[in-house]
C-alpha cells in the first residue's frame, strides 16, 4: 500500500489528507467517496513515522503469527458467492450474505470489510485489494476478470475449482513430503540423544588419550561441545533466523526476487515450484482467452496470480513483446521458459484461431509433470536420505571407535 496526500477544498478552506491505496489511480477513487468537498491535488507522500513503525510492528509480528484462511472456508465461500450472482443476487447482497454465513474469523473480517467498502462506491476488486495477501492473486485475477467480462458467476465458478486444485497439489506435496520430514525429525533428535548423553561418557576415555585423536572423533568432540555449552544459544540463533528470513521475504523485494531465482536452481523443489506456477499461469491465462479477453489484458491479470518475481519478470516480457508487434508463439519462445514442443502447439493454436484448446493442452503438460514429480518424490529423496544416514553412522562409529583401535593396539604393543 502506498501513502497519498490529498488536498481538498471543503467549505472556503483547503483540507489536507493521508489516505492509504494500492496507486494513484486507487487513491483518487477512494479519495472522491471519502474526502469532502471539491478535490485539488492528489500526490505521492511517505507515510507519516508513527504509522512507519506501526506497520512495520504489524508486518513483524504478522511474520511471527500469520492468521492463514481456512483455504477449504474460502472456496466454499467463493462457491456459494457464485451460486447467489448466478440466482440474480446483486454482488453486494451476496457478500453480505457470504460474511454472516462464515465460520472462519479472518474469512469473515475480510468480507465485513469489502462489505463496507463496497457500500461506499469501490468495485469489488478494489475492495478486496487490501487483502491480497490472505486471499491470493489468484483470487483477484478471477474477481477482475469477472467484473470486466460482467460474466461474475462463471468467474466466481472457475475461480473455486482453481483453488481447489491448487489446494489439492498442496495436500498432495505435504502428503509426499511427510515421510523425509519424519526422517528427518528422527535422525536429528537421535543424533542429538547420542550427542547430550552417549559421547560425553566416551570424552572422558578420550581425555585420558596420550596420543592424537583422529579427525572423526575430533569433530565428534567438537560437535558435542558446541551442544553441551551453546546448545540453547544455538536454539535461539536458528528461530531469530527463521524468523528474519520469513520477514525478508515477506516484506524486501530484492531479497525476495534472488530467493525466487535461487529456489528455481534448487534439486526437485525448483521443479516443483516451475511446473506448479506455470501450470498456475497457463490455467488463468487460457480462461481469460477463452472469455474474450485481449492478450495483452489477459497477461496482465494472468501475471497477477505468479509468487515467483523471476518467473513474473520473465513471463513480462511477453506483454512487452505482443505490444510491439512480436507474436504470442515467439514472445513465450522468448522467455526460455517453454519446451520447443509447448511453442509449437501454441503457434499450431494461434495460426489455425485454436489458441484457448492448444493453451489447455499446454496447462495440462505442466499439471502432469507436477503430478509425476509429487508422486514419485520418495524415490527422488530416498537416495539422499540414505546417503545422509549412512554419513551420520560412518562418524558416530569411526569417531567413537578408531580411537578404541588405537588404545587396543597400543596395550598390544
Amino acid at each position: 500500500m502506498n501513502y497519498f496526500e490529498v488536498t481538498s477544498l471543503f467549505k472556503g478552506k483547503k483540507e489536507i489528507k493521508i489516505i492509504k491505496a494500492p496507486s494513484k489511480r486507487d487513491a483518487i477513487t477512494i479519495a472522491k467517496t471519502k474526502v469532502p468537498g471539491i478535490l485539488i491535488n492528489i500526490k505521492a507522500t511517505s507515510a507519516p513515522l508513527e504509522d512507519q513503525f506501526s506497520e512495520f510492528k504489524d508486518k513483524f509480528f504478522k511474520t511471527i503469527i500469520k492468521k492463514n484462511i481456512n483455504i477449504k472456508a474460502l472456496i466454499a465461500a467463493i462457491r456459494q458467492l457464485a451460486v447467489m450472482t448466478n440466482a440474480g443476487i446483486s454482488i453486494h447482497d451476496s457478500i453480505k450474505e457470504v460474511a454472516g454465513a462464515s465460520v472462519d474469523k479472518t474469512l469473515k473480517e475480510i468480507f465485513d470489510n469489502v462489505n463496507d467498502d463496497l457500500n461506499s462506491g469501490l468495485s469489488l476488486t478494489q475492495a478486496m485489494m487490501p487483502f491480497r495477501n490472505d486471499l491470493g492473486d489468484v483470487t483477484l485475477a478471477m474477481i477482475e476478470l469477472g467484473e470486466s467480462t460482467g460474466n461474475m458467476a462463471e468467474s466466481l465458478e472457475k475461480l473455486a475449482e482453481i483453488l481447489e486444485e491448487i489446494e489439492e497439489n498442496r495436500q498432495k506435496f505435504k502428503k509426499a513430503m511427510r515421510y523425509p520430514i519424519t526422517v528427518m525429525v528422527a535422525i536429528a533428535i537421535a543424533f542429538t540423544i547420542l550427542m547430550v548423553y552417549v559421547v560425553p561418557k566416551f570424552k572422558e576415555i578420550f581425555s585420558k588419550f596420550k596420543t592424537e585423536l583422529p579427525l572423526p572423533t575430533k569433530i565428534l568432540l567438537f560437535l558435542e561441545n558446541i551442544i553441551h555449552n551453546y546448545g540453547f544459544y544455538l536454539l535461539a540463533f536458528i528461530i531469530i533466523t527463521i524468523i528474519f528470513f520469513k520477514y525478508m521475504l515477506a516484506n524486501n523485494i530484492e531479497f525476495k526476487k534472488k530467493y525466487d531465482r535461487y529456489i528455481l536452481k534448487v534439486y526437485l523443489i525448483g521443479n516443483i515450484v516451475f511446473y506448479a506456477t506455470m501450470a498456475r499461469f497457463t490455467l488463468v491465462f487460457t480462461e481469460l482467452i477463452r472469455s474474450g479477453i485481449p492478450i495483452a489484458d489477459a497477461l496482465d491479470t494472468s501475471l497477477l496470480t505468479l509468487d515467483n518475481m523471476y518467473l513474473k519478470q520473465k513471463l513480462s516480457s511477453v506483454n512487452v513483446s505482443v505490444q510491439r508487434g512480436i507474436s504470442l508463439t515467439e514472445a513465450f519462445k522468448e522467455t526460455g521458459l517453454f519446451e520447443g514442443m509447448l511453442i509449437q502447439m501454441i503457434g499450431a493454436g494461434e495460426q489455425s484461431g485454436t489458441l484457448d484448446k492448444m493453451l489447455e493442452k499446454v496447462t495440462d503438460y505442466f499439471k502432469s509433470r507436477f503430478n509425476e514429480i509429487i508422486d514419485n518424490i520418495s524415490s527422488y529423496i530416498e537416495p539422499i536420505l540414505l546417503g545422509f544416514i549412512a554419513g551420520m553412522v560412518l562418524l558416530m562409529a569411526l569417531g567413537i571407535f578408531m580411537p578404541m583401535w588405537d588404545l587396543a593396539k597400543a596395550v598390544k604393543n
